[in-house]
């Protein structure tokens, strides 16, 4: 799709919001109620990857599949309300909009409790994109030619870099500067309120 029109892409957790304690509550549902024994901390630590990634840790191979319905399943009731936007993140949109341009969020979480997270935070997003890791988020930059696609993550600095987009990363996640760095990150902030600031000088240079 040939535009010229400003499009950014976010990520969701830990990037626009911090769910850590959200989804913390539902592992620890998903474990009472199935009797398995999850380190929901040690799992809050890695937040990324595909839901099934993580489960793989605590659930035999043939369990996933409901395990991971089961857990979509009880998410709504335990991780929407616990979980809080992160610093900057409804003025990174609003910036975005002021220059002109359009937002969407691409996220490997399951697509309608991404909805409900951003709906409850009062974040909106021109479109929401979910289901995609990693190099799949280059489907969804390159559909809506987002020039730009920010992310807390490796796997979101290697989805920027497949679709030919500018990777913003923030340390507001799992992995530090210099893993981003070292993973093909373009720009590195401590997080989205140094993201507005930064748009503004990036366009302003740009020929």
């Amino acid at each position: 799709m040939a535009s010229h029109q400003l499009t950014v892409g976010f990520d969701l957790d830990m990037t626009l919001i911090d769910s850590r304690p959200g989804i913390k509550a539902a592992y620890e549902a998903l474990s009472a109620e199935t009797g398995a024994w999850i380190d929901a901390d040690l799992a809050i630590s890695r937040l990324g990857p595909p839901l099934e990634m993580e489960l793989v840790n605590w659930f035999p191979e043939d369990r996933i599949a409901a395990t991971a319905a089961h857990y979509r399943a009880i998410y709504p009731l335990h991780a929407i309300k616990p979980s809080l936007a992160l610093a900057g993140a409804r003025e990174s949109m609003e910036a975005v909009r002021r220059l002109g341009g359009r937002t969407l969020v691409v996220t490997a979480k399951y697509e309608a409790s991404a909805k409900l997270h951003l709906t409850h935070l009062g974040i909106e997003p021109d479109e929401i994109i979910g289901g995609l890791w990693a190099e799949a988020k280059a489907e969804a930059l390159l559909a809506h030619d987002a020039g730009i696609y920010v992310g807390d993550h490796t796997g979101d600095v290697r989805g920027a870099r497949t679709a030919g987009a500018l990777s913003v990363a923030v340390t507001t996640g799992p992995c530090d500067a210099d893993e981003l760095r070292a993973a093909g990150a373009d720009v590195v902030l401590p997080d989205l309120m140094a993201f507005p600031d930064w748009l503004r000088t990036h366009l302003a240079e740009r020929p």
